[in-house]
């Protein structure tokens, strides 16, 4: 416990997502500061960027606003690794008990969430108005497509779009959101997954649901509560004093005012070179939230989604009532603490609940409503995901006896990781500037450091060529690494179906894991059975 103390308090001082550091390792547990400061150090540590820089100590590095993710540093005491797998023996349940079926490329991971189906246990997304979405767009819907999974489009687009057309305030035409439906839905199979149009205060504001609705035909729209940007709306850079001043026109608040002729001579002069768009945070009231799903379904919603934050207790339990008493068709959590954008650093850090916290706490909320007969939409967890052991475990974790209640993941920054390492490779690829080491391991072109590439040309034939790369990349990680990795778990653990995954299928590795999760110690599991089978 010691260490973990000493190494969270270090990163009050030098965080690698803003660019900070202290000039000796031994640093302060109480402040993180080095114990002597002098003068003459050259190190840039949180307080001294701080001293330069201001508010945008606060923030991941601006410099890598657009080609990056960031999160939270904070190990916030228990993860998933304090979680292990039981492994099966005697039966193979959800499939023929034969060596011959029984084997792991016959399990199936498919599932249905909201009434939506997946060819695996996953949802990407959101990904919304950030840089680092936009460019990076093309291989995530795409690749979501061809995994059969669905992508969210987050918030803001139509009002961070140059080119939206408003009329009477509201968006008649967008074509970044139409362009993000479209490249999905190039390679849809019109059944797996879909484009989930994700809004909150300010999409609302600008009609950003009617206008997907009636004019891009979507099928799913998705209210979300707070939490962009941890918590205190949605924020992104802006490069552009034009761009700056065209959002303020529309309402957004931009800091500082682009406006204001002091600010444009220092954005001019380079004082600094970008700046801040944030959305207002909504404030949900429960006749209002109510009447507003029963809106959004007469204006053609075939489904509704919500999407929350980490927030307190209390304020998951309202949540939990309102989407059950709206009936909506699935909800996610998002535990603390990671970003695409521009998320606050000690906000990612310091500010929310953490994941498995989290989970516990909607079990809890979820098994009370059953317990009523009350109901209970498809749950969704976030926070952190980026493989296969937490998918399952998450999932077997939220099985009371009646199936899993997390029906799915939703992961953020790993799909973009994928998308933006294939784009990186692929232009090295094309300048003869990949490592020596990754060309004697994969080989010097895309056609053979992708392994899917034999597999989607047999699928798609002519179509091939016009799966980007970056498409395939995101394919790959998300079925090939992560659905053939759960698949291997689930066969280990003789389950052959995701309904079938229960709390037993798991054990605790410390005190504190089961105090928070009721999954009982490795120790403990099936200690009654021991003697029962030995002298029975």
């Amino acid at each position: 416990m010691s260490e973990r103390v000493q190494k969270n308090s270090s990163y009050l001082n030098g965080k690698s997502t803003v660019g900070t550091n202290t000039r000796v390792k031994d640093t302060s547990t109480i402040s993180g500061m080095c114990p002597i400061c002098i003068r003459d150090c050259p190190v840039v540590c949180e307080v001294s960027l701080s001293a330069f820089r201001g508010r945008e100590a606060l923030y991941p590095e601006p410099a890598q606003f657009g080609t990056s993710t960031a999160g939270a540093l904070k190990n916030f005491g228990l993860d998933w690794s304090q979680f292990s797998i039981q492994a099966g023996l005697f039966d193979a349940q959800g499939i023929e008990e034969s060596s011959e079926a029984a084997i792991f490329p016959n399990v199936n991971i498919e599932t249905v969430v909201g009434g939506m189906p997946l060819k695996l246990p996953i949802l990407t997304g959101a990904f919304g108005s950030t840089e680092v979405a936009r460019a990076n767009w093309e291989g995530l819907a795409i690749g979501a497509a061809l995994s059969g999974v669905a992508i969210i489009i987050g918030e803001n687009i139509c009002g961070m779009d140059v080119e939206t057309k408003l009329e009477n305030g509201k968006v008649v035409h967008s074509p970044e959101l139409k362009r993000r439906v479209d490249l999905f839905r190039k390679f849809w199979d019109g059944k797996n997954g879909d484009v989930i149009i994700q809004t909150n205060v300010e999409d609302q504001r600008l009609g950003t649901d009617v206008y997907a609705l009636s004019k891009l035909e979507a099928n799913i729209i998705e209210r979300k509560w707070g939490q962009g940007a941890k918590a205190i709306g949605g924020e992104v850079r802006l490069k552009s004093l034009e761009k700056a001043i065209l959002l303020k026109k529309r309402g957004y608040i931009v800091i500082p005012d682009p406006e204001d002729p002091t600010v444009q001579q220092a954005f001019k002069e380079g004082v600094f070179q970008t700046f801040e768009r944030h959305s207002r945070v909504g404030i949900p009231k429960e006749k209002a939230f109510i009447e507003d799903i029963e809106w959004l379904r007469k204006q053609g919603a075939k489904k509704v989604f919500l999407k929350t934050g980490a927030y307190r207790p209390s304020a998951v339990a309202w949540t939990m009532k309102m989407a059950s008493e709206a009936k909506i068709n699935a909800l996610s959590f998002d535990g603390a603490g990671g970003g695409t954008g521009m998320s606050p650093v000690p906000m990612m850090d310091e500010m929310s609940i953490p994941t498995i916290y989290l989970q516990a706490i909607v079990m809890r909320c979820a098994q009370i409503l059953k317990k009523n007969g009350k109901y209970v939409p498809d749950l969704v967890m976030a926070g952190g995901f980026i493989e296969e052991t937490s998918i399952f475990k998450t999932m077997a974790m939220s099985n009371f006896g009646d199936g899993p209640l997390v029906k799915a993941v939703l992961m953020g920054r790993s799909p973009i990781t994928a998308a933006m390492k294939a784009s990186y490779f692929k232009q090295l690829a094309q300048e003869g500037k990949l490592p020596k080491s990754f060309v004697d391991k994969f080989g010097a072109t895309p056609d053979k450091f992708f392994i899917a590439t034999p597999e989607l040309k047999a699928k798609y034939g002519s179509r091939f060529s016009e799966i980007p790369l970056e498409s395939m990349g995101v394919y790959t990680y998300l079925t090939d690494r992560v659905g053939v990795g759960l698949k291997q778990l689930m066969a280990g653990n003789r389950k052959w179906k995701l309904n079938l995954l229960g709390r037993n299928d798991l054990m605790s590795l410390s005190e504190l894991a089961t105090k928070v999760t009721g999954i009982p110690l490795a120790d403990e599991v099936e200690k009654d059975a021991i003697e029962k089978i030995l002298l029975g």
